[in-house]
């Protein structure tokens, strides 16, 4: 039950405000632009014509809807001509006019609170056209494209994959993809975040929010940026044990997602754990003026279609093979397989272990963080190989972060 009774007055006044926003956002415009459509008054009036007219087709009065939007559109074409006729173009204004009288409809017609979002989303996309069209200009079409190529691809498949489980490993399509498009949602976040703010600031924040795209590739580009300029090296290896401490807050968001009911049983450990790497990666000292800002390397855009069909595989892959090990081997099997999927990416593991059916709840935990334990020893490695000259350094960070693993797994 709603808290607030939406009376008419009350609808009344939410159109006369949401109208006058639009209007003072419009008319803060007139100081730079001439010829723009509507203004502090003119914006409120065709919120309360939308109003009005919706009222009458409450009454009865079904054609008076549509015959003032009608009326409303003929008014922005005669706008827009005397505006093209001064050789300025662009319907932004009549459009966001036409979008009033929609605003101000609603807020009679429907939930309120579609009305309020319709009219502040207006407002927002008008005041912030410096700001879109500056992100437009900074735009990497391919790595666009690669985004809408997924999101129109998983619009078109989800729907169609059969939601119900297959053969002995109850393998379920729709269940599948479901979790393709949380993880890749997941990564995606971090991909923007890394391009957006990483390169500014330096690698230490590059290897945070890197890990939310993968800890392993944040690792080996840190790796190679060492090769390159070796007054870097300690700054990157700050730079992968932060990406390493994100991991396990990655996880842990996925599993609140996918499989909420292991998190009272991991929430506690993996956000230790990750506070345990961000203490490791802090008592490294990069070298004062060898950080500078430098993009990251060996990052994929998570939403290409490669990358997610390939997570999908190996889940499939690692459901499989875990089902085949359990009944071969039994629950050292799942362990030592555990221990051995830390030299490549866990997700799909994790993945796999917390959606299989028949195993001990404790089991799957300790399989979890084993897992992580032994693809943070994994990250540990590749980094030595790569910055040999680092060996002391990184290996004690990693040996006594791998150690903190071993008493968590025995505590439940």
């Amino acid at each position: 039950m709603s808290v607030i009774e939406w009376t008419l007055p009350l609808r009344f006044t939410v159109a006369l405000a949401l109208g006058f926003l639009v209007g003072l956002e419009r008319e803060s415009t007139k100081e730079h632009q001439k010829l723009v459509f509507g203004g502090v008054r003119t914006h409120p009036i065709i919120s309360l014509f939308g109003f009005g007219c919706a009222w009458f087709y409450q009454l009865g009065m079904a054609i008076m809807l549509p015959a003032g939007l009608v009326a409303l559109a003929s008014l922005t074409v005669v706008a827009y001509v005397a505006k093209t006729r001064e050789e300025r173009f662009g319907s932004t204004s009549e459009i966001s006019a036409l979008l009033t009288y929609v605003t101000g409809a609603l807020a009679l017609l429907v939930d309120i609170w579609g009305a309020m979002a319709l009219g502040v989303v207006n407002a927002i996309l008008l005041s912030e056209k410096s700001r879109l069209e500056t992100y437009v200009e900074h735009l990497n079409r391919a790595e666009f494209l690669a985004t809408l190529k997924f999101l129109l691809v998983t619009v078109i498949i989800l729907p169609v994959l059969p939601d119900q489980e297959y053969g002995m490993f109850h393998l379920n399509p729709a269940s599948i993809w479901k979790m393709v498009i949380i993880v890749s949602t997941v990564g995606f976040v971090g991909y923007v975040l890394v391009r957006r703010f990483g390169p500014r600031v330096g690698l230490w924040l590059s290897g945070l929010l890197g890990g939310i795209v993968s800890s392993t590739a944040v690792t080996l580009a840190m790796g190679r940026i060492a090769q390159k300029d070796a007054s870097r090296s300690l700054g990157t290896l700050q730079g992968a044990i932060f990406a390493g401490a994100v991991m396990y807050l990655r996880i842990l968001v996925i599993l609140a997602l996918i499989a909420p009911l292991f998190i009272p049983h991991l929430w506690w450990k993996l956000v230790l754990l990750s506070a345990i790497g961000a203490a490791l990666a802090l008592s490294v000292r990069p070298v004062d003026g060898a950080e500078e800002s430098r993009e990251m390397p060996g990052l994929e855009n998570p939403f290409e279609i490669t990358p997610s069909l390939l997570f999908a595989g190996f889940f499939v892959a690692l459901t499989i093979i875990t089902t085949v090990v359990r009944n071969a081997a039994g629950n050292s099997g799942i362990l030592t397989l555990s221990a051995l999927v830390g030299v490549i990416d866990i997700d799909p593991f994790i993945l796999s272990m917390v959606r299989e059916k028949g195993l001990a709840l404790d089991l799957i935990v300790i399989a979890v963080i084993l897992a992580m334990m032994s693809n943070t020893i994994a990250k540990g490695l590749y980094f030595i190989a790569l910055v040999p000259s680092l060996r002391r350094a990184t290996l004690w960070r990693y040996i006594l972060w791998a150690c903190a693993h071993l008493p968590l797994m025995l505590i439940f």
